[in-house]
């Protein structure tokens, strides 16, 4: 009885990430104005018909703006998480299964990053670079690899002891085979769950950078930049806030509670 509950809640929050993942690719084709078209007879217009989630202060359509920046945010948390996947389980398998100086090398540097607030460590590198959004993923992605690496390391650590390895390795495979046919698939379960968790405080930091003004630069659409533009009149126009930061909210907790919902699941199994 729990899992089919779990099952038809990892169904429903899957259709609703499905949802917000279309929305991002399709916004072009979605937004009912142009997002960065500028009116002046139109600045800070209450949600209406026309715009229903109001216009900022420029006279720009909030919801073409937010749809349009959910492309930019998505997708940016996306390429970052995919990016740190793929470099941290290789460096994690690698550790695990060789050891050696390699491995404590590499985890010594995985302790020392941890040692900082990855929002931190983020906005320290960001400033360096100049900020834009290449510098804020690389200023993130200095850090997103470490979980995604511990992770594999202690999955690989506890297979490359079981017998169907020692026999791989009887039969002559190499290192590298062993570790794509016989390892990377028992542990990719745990690290796609990680991964979907990833996703939530990924975005966060993005957003957050953006908001700091070291990530994506105005007039780009962004849901932390545009946070920003509008903070400075949000008591006369606080839907131009309002939205992006629901935006924002919405999509974090869908992500994660998809990914909790996947790992109670696994968990019951």
């Amino acid at each position: 009885m729990k899992k089919d509950k779990l099952k038809k809640r990892i169904i429903a929050v899957s259709v609703l990430a499905a949802i917000l993942v279309l929305a991002a690719l399709f916004a072009d084709f979605i937004v009912p104005n142009d997002p960065y078209a500028m009116n002046a007879t139109l600045i800070r217009k209450p949600p209406s018909a026309q715009f229903i989630f109001g216009s900022d202060n420029l006279g720009r359509c909030v919801f073409s703006r937010v749809l349009t920046g959910a492309r930019m945010t998505i997708a940016s948390t996306f390429i970052l998480v995919a990016i740190s996947f793929v470099i941290g389980t290789m460096i994690g398998m690698l550790c695990g299964y060789y050891g050696g100086f390699f491995d404590e090398l590499l985890m010594r540097i995985a302790d020392l990053m941890l040692a900082f607030p990855q929002m931190v460590v983020a906005i320290a590198v960001a400033g360096i670079l100049g900020g834009g959004l290449k510098g804020a993923l690389i200023a993130l992605g200095i850090t997103s690899w470490i979980s995604f690496a511990r992770l594999a390391r202690s999955h690989t650590m506890t297979i490359k002891s079981e017998p169907y390895i020692t026999v791989s390795k009887l039969m002559g495979k190499n290192g590298l085979y062993i570790l794509l046919h016989h390892v990377l698939p028992n542990i990719i379960g745990p690290l796609l769950i990680n991964a979907l968790t990833q996703v939530g405080s990924t975005m966060i930091g993005i957003s957050g950078l953006s908001f700091l003004g070291l990530g994506v630069v105005p007039p780009q659409a962004e849901w932390g930049s545009m946070i920003a533009e509008a903070r400075a009149y949000i008591q006369i126009a606080p839907w131009a806030v309002l939205f992006p930061a629901l935006a924002t909210i919405v999509t974090i907790i869908v992500f994660n509670y998809l990914g909790d919902a996947v790992l109670e699941y696994k968990n019951d199994r």
